[in-house]
């Protein structure tokens, strides 16, 4: 399953409300770390199909949200569960690190 977008008014009924648990990827266009994760969490996200979802958020198209969080430097993973954020990553890294924590925080 390919990474979604979500926005501002979808992160409810995709991030929050969602029975597994959800990886969000703030990022912005202009990130060119942002640009360097991107087809890894492509490839986690297929490896990883059924037991997470793995959404991107851009934060120019949508600031409440990061607001919110206090998203204030990208890229920034968190993980969410049951509705909450239980962890995060700020930053690239190399796609075995990535999926690493990922897993380690599942």
């Amino acid at each position: 399953m390919a990474t979604k977008h979500v926005t501002d008014a979808s992160f409810q009924a995709d991030v929050l409300d969602s029975a597994t648990p959800v990886l969000v990827d703030f990022w912005a266009d202009w990130c060119g770390p942002c640009k360097m994760i991107a087809p890894a969490l492509e490839e986690i996200s297929e490896e990883l199909a059924g037991q997470l979802t793995i959404v991107k958020m851009d934060i120019m198209e949508n600031t409440e949200v990061p607001g919110k969080i206090g998203v204030q430097s990208i890229p920034l993973l968190v993980l969410f569960k049951d509705g909450k954020a239980v962890a995060q990553k700020l930053g690239a890294a190399p796609k075995g690190q990535l999926k690493g924590w990922i897993e380690s925080v599942l």
